[in-house]
């Protein structure tokens, strides 16, 4: 029977009645892990949701029904396995994926790079799509508690042990083949509780398109998985536009190569030819910051941008690498930014920790000590780091109280006990010299998977507090958080929350314009009008007739475009946008003759 760790508990904040937050804790949520490294909040999943949904159930007294739609369920974790590379290898050369490679074949016995892209794009998409993947280090991490190595390629019987480990519920396996420039993909979907397997489904198209092809498997196969789910393939596709090929190819190989100079490497070209690619930019600073290039780490950690879902994780590391780097007021910023979103106590420890390095008055860091207990008071680390600010703030009894408890929790500390033993006998005697004051510790480990279950777990629960909301509000509530997204460049995650919100109230206005912009920028140009007009037709909006001026200003349809800025004007004389397409609009009408320009039709009551 394996220890279990207590990674520590979530205290969630209520608003007080004068409308600001309070310290009272609505509810703890104790997070265990059967493993002390790795996937820990996979492993009690459906327990903290459970938990989370029903405190949302009693404080706002909503049905059984809300709740159950609300909760993401246990199934809904899945492990995506690299796919067989069943390309004949004597085959001739195929295409580059590479448009600016120096020779325009490729090897197709080099081609395996796709089996670890596969897995990539498709964790991606899934967790998009509200499921919970398990990542690459979830998975070497089960290959290593199976004793196995990172290469082995396991057969199905190995799989379910590995999905086991991880309390996965689905497994997705699959193969490839390159035929000329075409892609076959085929992918399965294993059921790890019925032990059943899906028919097979097949996506192809041209090589060059393997993120489009991969983000449509990623579609069909989600379809399989909740046949509820309703986002357009278009929005999976659009997802991943933004990532040129040859780079992630890079990307890839800056992954999977044994060598770090050689992953480096690999890393650097990705981000040369994509400067925009986070995912890159990632995996090169936790390469630096693994080579304890800790400057060089908070420069690339700095380059995830907030709106990234590995925006924690980079906000984490990118503090660490300041410690190391002797830069203390930058990690406490860093430390403090991640903490303002997720306070989970390593973050909180760490932010104090930074603080007392650059401000030896203590207070602050005595708070925020008192903060990491508070979230978790069975971690050692935390009671002696309180005990050394407290010392130093010369609160001499409580300190000498705080590494009391360290020891309890700890009692083979070395460092703890001498630090006892010289307090005390400071206390003793006038004349004993008290050792050195130790340096307060530092969490370095990230818990991704913790992370990432409680960011989701928070996201349930605020779902089922909307659920009890009427259908109006319900609707206007889905609709801004579905806005936050898409400001965000989250399509994928846009498009679910207006579906929700349409769901709600289809008269929502704000929903329809919101997902006609979601199908603007998926390149839907037809459909984002059919929604854009239905938006108009329940109300007058300026979003809605901002997409129609711009698809009739891409389509060189100018008058058009002028009399739907000018709607949009009306509505608000002193936003920018609609004065900035405007102004666009003028400039093109401008710069054409009188006579190319035609009149518009009639306007009809949309």
């Amino acid at each position: 029977m394996q220890t279990q760790h207590t990674i520590g508990r979530l205290i969630l904040r209520a608003p007080a009645k004068n409308g600001h937050d309070t310290e009272r804790p609505i509810i703890n949520l104790v997070v265990f892990s059967l493993f002390p490294t790795r996937v820990r909040a996979a492993h009690l999943a459906a327990f903290l949701l459970t938990l989370a949904i029903s405190f949302v159930s009693q404080a706002h007294s909503q049905s059984s029904d809300a709740a159950a739609e609300a909760s993401i369920g246990q199934g809904r974790i899945l492990l995506v396995l690299p796919f067989d590379n069943l390309t004949n290898p004597t085959a001739a050369p195929v295409p580059s994926t590479s448009p600016n490679a120096a020779n325009s074949n490729l090897d197709p016995a080099n081609l395996d790079w796709i089996r670890e892209a596969v897995p990539e794009i498709l964790n991606s998409r899934f967790t998009s799509a509200g499921f919970l993947p398990l990542t690459r280090e979830d998975r070497l991490y089960a290959l290593d508690h199976l004793g196995l190595p990172e290469t082995f390629d396991p057969s199905r019987a190995t799989a379910l042990r590995i999905a086991q480990t991880l309390d996965a519920g689905y497994i997705l396996i699959g193969s490839y083949r390159v035929d000329g420039s075409t892609l076959t993909l085929k992918a399965r979907i294993v059921d790890v509780g019925k032990l059943s397997l899906s028919p097979e489904i097949t996506q192809t198209g041209q090589i060059a398109q393997l993120i489009p092809q991969l983000s449509s498997l990623a579609w069909q196969l989600t379809r399989k998985l909740d046949p509820n789910f309703n986002v357009a393939e278009e929005t999976f596709r659009a997802s991943g536009s933004k990532v040129r090929l040859d780079a992630f190819e890079q990307y890839i190989r800056g992954l999977t190569e044994r060598d770090a100079a050689e992953r480096l490497r690999h890393l650097k070209k990705a981000t040369d030819l994509n400067p925009d690619f986070t995912e890159a930019w990632l995996a090169t600073a936790k390469l630096q910051f693994a080579s304890q290039q800790y400057e060089q780490a908070a420069v690339s950690f700095s380059k995830v941008t907030k709106s990234d879902p590995s925006a924690l994780e980079a906000g984490f590391y990118r503090g660490l690498s300041y410690i190391f780097s002797g830069n203390y007021p930058r990690a406490e910023e860093a430390f403090a930014s991640v903490g303002r979103v997720l306070p989970l106590p390593e973050v909180v420890n760490n932010e104090a920790v930074a603080n007392s390095r650059h401000n030896r008055d203590a207070v602050t860091a005595i708070a925020l000590f008192r903060q990491a207990i508070a979230a978790d008071p069975n971690d050692a680390d935390y009671h002696f780091n309180l005990a050394v600010s407290l010392h130093r703030h010369g609160d001499k009894a409580e300190a000498l109280t705080e590494l009391a408890h360290s020891l309890q929790l700890h009692p083979s500390d070395s460092e703890a006990r001498a630090l006892e033993d010289s307090w005390k006998n400071t206390a003793k005697s006038e004349n004993a010299q008290s050792a050195a004051a130790p340096l307060e510790r530092i969490k370095r480990t990230y818990d991704g998977a913790a992370f990432r279950q409680a960011s989701q777990m928070l996201d349930q629960m605020e779902a089922a507090r909307i659920a009890a909301l009427p259908a109006p509000q319900r609707a206007a509530k889905l609709s801004s958080s579905a806005r936050e997204k898409l400001d965000r460049g989250l399509l994928l995650e846009a498009e679910q929350g207006y579906q929700s919100a349409l769901a709600a109230d289809d008269h929502s206005a704000q929903a329809h314009a919101g997902l006609a912009e979601v199908r603007e920028r998926a390149g839907d140009t037809e459909a984002a009008r059919q929604e854009a007009q239905a938006s108009l037709v329940r109300q007058p909006n300026l979003e809605a007739y901002l997409v129609l001026a711009r698809i009739d200003l891409a389509a060189n349809r100018l008058a058009e475009a002028r009399e739907e800025a000018d709607a949009a004007l009306k509505l608000d004389t002193n936003n920018r946008p609609a004065k900035d397409l405007h102004k666009a609009i003028e400039n093109r009408l401008e710069s054409r003759p009188v006579s190319d320009i035609k009149p518009v039709a009639p306007a009809t009551n949309p």
